[in-house]
């Protein structure tokens, strides 16, 4: 089991994706964690009013090969639950002092990327960096705040030398998607996983067999689905009040990760790039 794996962040952000007789299982996990580590499959179906089976498809939906193995991360995450309980998200509330928006905005921030810590697949991220690496160029596809992770994601990857660009809106996807090729890869960002523009680009991008690879939320989707490689992020919007704050520093840094798995992999290579880039802005800065 991961150092970072948290099998009740898991449950929280599968929750709406699961089966109805998946959610009772789920939904009494979480309100009776602390007496599962104590109970057997056949204890955990009654008390959830399933079945064996039910809890077993359960565990597998979860990515656990058997019970035992999900008891297992149950505790761990028993062990470190007092920590997550003092860690909360907090939402924009009216007549805040600007001191406590400060420390809220910026535990919100941290929470947002060890919950995706929590979920986030290392085996995915090894794949897309090597896929990333070989790729002729790269295509990201985001709409709205998730456009914002795209730009980035060009910028980043544009300074060491790769042929990338951002498609932020649904006719330049639609356009991008269809000229891909088979040594392309296309990078999907959406929080839901059902944004319209961003899965017509996807079927277009799989059809022309470019290297699919999603940013979005652990859970099911269609986007989850469908893509070729699944990078997971784990931060639940509040409200409409603090709009794609969470999900877009939990983008931001899978951005980031994928940018430095190639740099790093490439540095020999790369570093002039980096070199050079910065020694151009650094001038331009002087005058």
């Amino acid at each position: 089991m991961s150092l970072y794996d948290n099998v009740l962040i898991k449950i929280r952000e599968m929750r709406e994706s699961l089966t109805p007789v998946e959610r009772m299982v789920g939904d009494y996990i979480l309100e009776n964690t602390e007496e599962i580590p104590h109970l057997s499959i056949k204890e955990l179906a009654q008390a959830s009013k399933t079945s064996d089976a039910s809890v077993l498809r359960f565990c597998k939906t979860l990515g656990y090969s058997g019970y035992r193995n999900f008891i297992v991360s149950i505790s761990a995450a028993l062990g470190s639950r007092d920590d997550e309980m003092k860690v909360q998200y907090t939402d924009i509330r009216p007549g805040d002092e600007l001191s406590t928006i400060i420390a809220n905005i910026s535990l919100n921030n941290r929470k947002s990327i060890d919950d995706t810590l929590s979920v986030i697949d290392r085996e995915e991220i090894a794949k897309a960096v090597d896929i990333l690496r070989e790729c002729k160029r790269i295509a990201f596809f985001g709409v709205g705040a998730s456009g914002l992770i795209c730009m980035d994601g060009e910028q980043k990857f544009s300074r060491i030398n790769k042929i990338c660009h951002a498609y932020r809106d649904g006719h330049s996807q639609l356009t991008a998607a269809t000229l891909l090729e088979e040594d392309d890869v296309a990078i999907f960002i959406s929080n839901s996983g059902a944004t319209i523009e961003i899965l017509d680009a996807l079927e277009i991008a799989k059809k022309n067999k470019a290297t699919c690879i999603a940013i979005t939320k652990y859970h099911k989707s269609a986007l989850a689905e469908r893509a070729d490689i699944v990078l997971s992020i784990s931060t639940p919007e509040l409200t409409i009040r603090s709009g794609a704050m969470g999900s877009r520093i939990a983008m931001l840094t899978v951005i980031d990760i994928l940018f430095a798995g190639v740099a790093s992999a490439e540095y020999d290579s790369v570093k002039k790039y980096l070199t050079m880039t910065h020694n151009i802005v650094t001038k331009k800065l002087k005058y």
